[in-house]
């Protein structure tokens, strides 16, 4: 579905007016549908069920996707399980409403301390990434006389084909072990006291258009579960990992049943649970950037609409260079004879990097308001205080009900936890 639509001209969330929202909550601004947040996540059961592994599924959004307090109380509520990257994101899941045992903890770097605290939690399952790894989680679970449950992150090297920054299924990713070295460390975890095999996970990358590299990494998941049956290592759930992909700008992108088909073939007849850890699908289109134009800057070679958000709210354009939709809110100004104008769309951030959008068509005037589209995943969960900006306010619309679920942080609380030199 689409939350975001014109209305007499007028871009609304759901039923609620943008420029209302800018009114009572300022900008910058991110707004989040709550139908929306809903319908993608309906859209996994649906797709699971159709298929029949409906009962033995568990969806773990990806929490780094997007952490705000709200949207994870609301997929808790629906019965999402969450996969994590660190000890923070463990205590928002928990903060949120989430269950322990539905929670996946990922990551390469996992501490001692964030060890401890997840064993204290009760998480379902630790993601494994290198046999370091493993030996550190298995004293720190004989340390607290517990046994912890794991599985390995399994590098298939599988090109996933998609950006190198967001690409974690090659040989050459710091993610994950490598396929051909799986099997011995399994061996290995299974005589350690301290931990407890389950599982086999992997997840070869993010904004995944093609269905294929995922179905491919999961067949040699399988192939892998049997060798290690055929060890007498009894492998009770399969994460397939996440990444499936939205549109930004034309992709062709399949729904979330014809992506999961080629998968769920390869996985048929299969008895294990089956994970999945999807976020950018869904909370990416959910979601939209709030802005205004502050400074209209025309040159020669150059327009620049220069706006009150910057790389710091929404990081993936300086990052990765991508692609977001910039839209009117006033939608008359585009319908202006003569008035559109190529600008490069700019925040006040002291980098040429600061950018939004280049090369967009738009007719502006100094006081609009612009929404920069598709920003749900990876936009508030990677924004920073850089140039001493406060981070955005964030609201979740439902119909025409607006919940401010974060505020906005004011310049005292910046530096709040500092303290000047005796």
């Amino acid at each position: 579905m689409n939350p975001f639509a014109y209305r007499n001209g007028i871009l609304h969330a759901e039923d609620a007016p943008l420029p209302h929202i800018a009114v009572a909550h300022g900008t910058p601004c991110y707004v989040y549908s709550r139908a929306a947040l809903t319908a993608a996540w309906q859209e996994y059961q649906d797709a699971l069920a159709s298929q029949g592994v409906g009962e033995r599924s568990l969806v773990c959004y990806s929490v780094k996707a997007n952490s705000s307090l709200a949207i994870l109380n609301l997929f808790a509520r629906l019965g999402a399980g969450f996969d994590i990257v660190s000890g923070g994101e463990l205590a928002r899941v928990l903060a949120a409403g989430g269950e322990a045992g539905k929670v996946i903890f990922s990551g390469v770097g996992k501490t001692r301390a964030e060890m401890e605290q997840a064993l204290a939690a009760g998480i379902r399952c630790f993601n494994l990434e290198s046999a370091a790894e493993m030996r550190k989680l298995d004293e720190v679970a004989r340390a607290h006389g517990a046994q912890a449950p794991i599985a390995f992150r399994v590098n298939p090297d599988v090109d996933p084909k998609t950006h190198p920054y967001i690409s974690t299924g090659l040989k050459t990713a710091k993610f994950g072990v490598p396929i051909e070295e799986a099997r011995d460390l399994y061996r290995r975890a299974a005589d350690l006291r301290g931990l407890n095999v389950i599982g086999i996970d992997c997840h070869i990358g993010s904004q995944l258009l093609d269905p294929a590299p995922a179905a491919e990494a999961a067949a040699r998941m399988i192939a892998l579960a049997d060798q290690l049956a055929a060890d007498g290592i009894v492998i009770k759930s399969l994460d397939v990992g996440g990444g499936k992909g939205i549109r930004y700008r034309d992709e062709k992108t399949p729904g979330v049943a014809d992506y999961l088909a080629p998968m769920l073939k390869a996985l048929a007849g299969r008895k294990e649970q089956l994970l999945f850890e999807p976020g950018r699908s869904l909370v990416g289109n959910a979601g939209l950037l709030l802005t205004q134009v502050e400074i209209l800057k025309h040159g020669a070679d150059k327009n620049f609409a220069v706006v009150d958000a910057a790389m710091n709210d929404l990081m993936r354009p300086a990052l990765y260079g991508a692609w977001h939709d910039i839209l009117t809110v006033r939608q008359t100004n585009e319908q202006t004879n003569g008035a559109m104008r190529e600008y490069d769309v700019v925040g006040p951030i002291c980098e040429s990097g600061d950018f939004l959008g280049k090369e967009r068509k738009l007719a502006l005037a100094e006081g609009d308001l612009l929404a920069v589209m598709s920003a749900g995943a990876y936009g508030m969960s990677q924004s920073s205080n850089y140039n001493t900006r406060p981070r955005a306010a964030e609201v979740m619309v439902d119909g025409d009900a607006m919940h401010l679920i974060r505020r906005r942080e004011s310049i005292a609380d910046l530096f709040a936890g500092e303290s000047l030199l005796p």
